[in-house]
């Protein structure tokens, strides 16, 4: 199952049966993070996290990785997927993993995963939720003049396509995997100097009264 496939549908309300399952998430991102903790809440009887990278090498938050130990989700740290077991009329039954070493730094400045010496592994499972990541495909883009460097379109900070007027970027395409709410902020960027470019310099306004909390009377107390 593709992670964003799985939470696009819960977010429609399809929740998926993950009662008395095995699950394994591919992946070690803020995404991996959330599909295992979601089969977690779910019923999964067991969620293993697959990352064939250490656990210092992951790029979800901490506060997400150790939330989801937390949730009894297990991390299987160094190991790669090699190949997925399926029964005879296509039921997943196991994904067996290749131990990897931290070998050199790639240009991300972690160690690269490199294939150990030992025999690859069986993790049984039902079901396997791929979170490894998505990447903007930006052939089209450079067809038509857009400046792209490293995978990624290059941009001023105000979110202007490098010497390219009147054209803005924001986003995944512009900075890689990040969160969500970069996105949005990009998007603001974007719209507030687009808004200005056409001359119009309308005064971007919230919308809504945000009241004060009042905080005196929350006690600090345990997560729920």
């Amino acid at each position: 199952i593709p992670a964003v496939e799985m939470i696009r549908g819960i977010g429609d309300n399809s929740m998926p049966d993950f009662n008395g399952k095995n699950v394994v998430v591919i992946g070690g991102g803020n995404v991996a993070m959330d599909v295992a903790r979601t089969a977690k809440r779910l019923g999964a009887s067991e969620v293993s996290i697959v990352y064939r990278r250490r656990k210092d090498d992951m790029t979800a938050l901490p506060d997400e990785i150790n939330g989801a130990i937390a949730e009894g989700c297990v991390l299987q740290q160094l190991k790669a997927p090699a190949r997925i077991q399926v029964s005879k009329n296509g039921h997943v039954r196991a994904l067996w993993v290749k131990p990897q070493i931290a070998g050199e730094a790639d240009k991300s400045g972690r160690p690269r995963p490199v294939d150990a010496t030992a025999p690859e592994e069986k993790i049984p499972c039902d079901i396997i939720i791929s979170a490894i990541g998505q990447a903007t495909d930006l052939k089209f883009f450079e067809e038509y003049g857009i400046p792209v460097f490293r995978g990624n379109i290059k941009t001023t900070n105000t979110n202007v396509v490098d010497n390219l007027s009147g054209i803005y970027a924001g986003g995944d395409c512009v900075t890689g995997p990040s969160t969500v709410i970069n996105a949005i902020a990009a998007g603001k960027v974007a719209a507030a100097n687009i808004d200005a470019y056409l001359g119009y310099n309308h005064e971007i306004e919230v919308g809504v009264e945000i009241p004060t909390p009042i905080i005196e009377d929350k006690k600090a107390r345990g997560r729920i």
